[in-house]
């Protein structure tokens, strides 16, 4: 579990608190870490990233979640995922060398459901505290009934996970947020009928924006909730023209992510009300950003400067 130093800062306009570990999504630069895995986490090394969050598919991943991966990767143009064709043992050597530890993982629904046996085991060797869900499938949320399904689904996954050692986290992206029928959220659905011993979460601060939420008011309705935070700023502010549900309306905004620090989201007190309130752990996720040797590291400049 991380450990973060509480610094007092002069200004009020500054968080009273210091990150002493700060980590990275490694979706942030995979044609990097594809073209050459060492060099890519030497380089995270030297801007100062500590903590790594991974995702999937893995060489252990169910043959579905591998379809749909092959389905995107054209488009995406890199194909490399899990450990870069490491075995994991040498993948865990890699970070041992480099000063990092892995304390989450994302994958998809499937695995955490039929194979979490392999990936307890993955998680024991390479570190993990949590196995963490990115999305739901669109399939799966259709309807308010289907978000109450997934909650009965999460405290299952839930609970096979403590069996094994290690938790399961739900990152919310875009869907979800905005009310539904009767002014029912989606996303409080499944925070207010799964465990909180069993669930925990992870928070996208720019998604959560996007979707008419306000991040801080999340962090302190639910403390000890949101174990995790995604951190990356928004420039202009704005919101999503739908749901949020649709891959064309997350990468509608794709133009208006930016560094940390240069947007207009209040990132410094985000940051100071999460740890108030039960965050562990805080990952840049700068979605294949363009030139990450220098977006990554204007990113985690401006976090250690707060």
């Amino acid at each position: 579990m991380a450990v973060h130093a509480l610094t007092p800062l002069v200004s009020f306009s500054t968080p009273s608190v210091k990150l002493s570990d700060i980590g990275i999504q490694l979706f942030s630069l995979p044609k990097l870490l594809e073209v050459d895995m060492v060099s890519s986490i030497k380089m995270l090394q030297n801007m100062g990233y500590t903590q790594l969050e991974l995702y999937g598919p893995y060489t252990f991943s169910e043959p579905a979640a591998w379809e749909r991966w092959q389905a995107v990767t054209p488009s995406l143009g890199f194909r490399g995922s899990g450990y870069f064709g490491k075995d994991i043992r040498e993948f865990k050597s890699i970070l041992d060398d480099h000063g990092m530890t892995a304390p989450s993982a994302h994958t998809d629904l499937g695995t955490l459901r039929n194979g979490m046996d392999q990936l307890a085991e993955a998680a024991h060797v390479l570190g993990h505290e949590y196995v963490t869900l990115p999305a739901i499938p669109a399939e799966n949320r259709t309807s308010l009934e289907d978000f109450h399904r997934m909650a009965e689904i999460f405290n299952e996954i839930g609970q096979e996970a403590k069996k094994e050692g290690i938790r399961f986290a739900y990152h919310n992206h875009g869907y979800g947020i905005n009310p539904a029928e009767n002014g029912v959220i989606p996303l409080e659905i499944i925070i207010n009928n799964t465990d909180p011993t069993l669930v925990f979460l992870e928070m996208d601060i720019f998604w959560t924006t996007a979707g008419g939420a306000d991040p801080i008011s999340y962090l302190r309705k639910y403390p000890s909730r949101y174990r995790m935070l995604h951190l990356k700023d928004m420039k202009p502010k704005v919101k999503f023209t739908g749901d949020g549900g649709d891959p064309s309306q997350w990468i509608e905004l794709f133009p208006n992510m930016t560094n940390v620090g240069d947007g207009e989201l209040d990132v410094a007190k985000i940051v100071e009300v999460g740890l108030e309130n039960g965050v562990e752990y805080f990952f840049v996720e700068q979605d294949m950003v363009a030139n990450p040797e220098l977006a990554l590291k204007k990113s985690i400049d401006f976090l250690k400067a707060v």
